[in-house]
């Protein structure tokens, strides 16, 4: 059973997000509200009265500019520590090929920007 040892600060910490998370359901039920309306059930959106079903088809474009959103913000995941430690590589000898590796991964993200541009993707109509 030693071997266990090293598991017991996990095993804490999972008892006690368990006890917080019923903790935080039995004040809601204790403290939540009691008497149920119709005003009080209906949605409420931004200070303005809902409009529509919630079952309303959005658009393709605007997925696939949420997808364009999420590929781009991924590149500057990648592109960001590569530039913060751009002046460290080049003293260890890597300086150019680290260089040419992003190069080409930008100019990999530059291609599909360009497909997206001419394919129209971009145009909101």
């Amino acid at each position: 059973m030693t071997y266990l040892i090293p598991w017991y600060p996990a095993l804490a910490v999972l008892i006690l997000t368990g006890l917080l998370c019923l903790g935080m359901v039995a004040v809601a039920t204790i403290l939540g509200p009691k008497r149920p309306s119709a005003i009080k059930d209906d949605p409420f959106e931004c200070g303005s009265d809902s409009t529509g079903t919630a079952r309303e088809r959005f658009s393709v474009k605007f997925y696939l500019v949420a997808l364009l959103f999420i590929v781009f913000d991924v590149e500057a995941v990648f592109v960001y520590p590569w530039a913060s430690q751009l002046t460290r590589l080049q003293h260890t000898g890597l300086g150019w090929f680290a260089f040419a590796e992003m190069a080409s991964f930008m100019a990999t993200v530059l291609v599909g920007l360009v497909y997206v541009w001419k394919k129209g993707a971009l145009d909101w109509k």
